[in-house]
This record gives C-alpha cells, sequence and structure tokens, in this order.
C-alpha cells in the first residue's frame, strides 16, 4: 500500500466565501461605527467650548471685561498687553482646534449673549445637519 501525500491548502472557492463573509461583515459594521465617531467629535465641541466658555468667564473675573476680538480665545493663555490683572492661563493647553481642525470662532459683544463661542461643524459652513450642524454656547 501506498500513502499518498496529503496536500494541505485552500481552494479558490473557500477563499473567495471567505472574503464574502468579510465584506458583508465590514458592510453592516463600517457605517455603524463611522456614526458613532461623528456623534463623538460634537461631543468633543459641546466640551471644549464649554471648557473655552469657563476660561473665558474667569478672565472676565479677574480683569472685569472679556477679551476683545482682536486678542480672541489667545487671551486665555497670552497674557494680552495692558493688561494688568491678567490671572491666568486660564487654560491648561494651548486654544484647541475643533475636531475637524478648524479654529472656534469668537464673538465679543455675542449676537446670542455677552460672548459666542461656535464651531461651523465639519463642513466649516454655517448652519447645516447631524455633523454638519453648528455647535454654539448658546
Amino acid at each position: 500500500m501506498r500513502v499518498r501525500d496529503i496536500e494541505h491548502g485552500f481552494t479558490l472557492l473557500e477563499l473567495l466565501v471567505v472574503i464574502v463573509i468579510i465584506g458583508l461583515l465590514a458592510g453592516y459594521v463600517a457605517p455603524r461605527y463611522f456614526s458613532q465617531v461623528g456623534k463623538a467629535e460634537v461631543k468633543v465641541t459641546q466640551a471644549q467650548i464649554d471648557a473655552l466658555s469657563k476660561g473665558l468667564d474667569q478672565y472676565r473675573l479677574d480683569t472685569g471685561h472679556y477679551p476683545t476680538m482682536e486678542q480672541g480665545l489667545q487671551a486665555l493663555i497670552n497674557r494680552p498687553t495692558n493688561e494688568p490683572k491678567w490671572g491666568g492661563a486660564y487654560l491648561s493647553k494651548a486654544v484647541p482646534l475643533d475636531p475637524w481642525g478648524k479654529a472656534y470662532m469668537y464673538r465679543f459683544p455675542g449676537q446670542h449673549g455677552e460672548v459666542d463661542i461656535f464651531s461651523y461643524g465639519k463642513d466649516g459652513l454655517p448652519g447645516g445637519e447631524d455633523e454638519n450642524k453648528d455647535i454654539s454656547n448658546w
């Protein structure tokens, strides 16, 4: 009796079946995952705007006024010239960019409150829905 050598490996059909299954799973999981990423970016933006608002309130308590538009949010980190009552830094780190890499907008006096801090969202344009929606402190 001769013992035949058995070759080990996968057939092309088996590989195609596995690839199709992986593709189906990726098609089901990926959209759910990426929608969660968008929601997380919105929440991060809200938290950063809240931190900036608190820093601005502390700045106002120390100096008696909010930073000018020219000074902007950088006044929370760097002492503005001719500001003797500045007690900062009012943020533990540099002023962050929003999760989409754009600077937060600062307006003083604000149109919706004493100061307005906002991000235009993912698309960087006013208005929008979902991830493109404006996020603000009002």
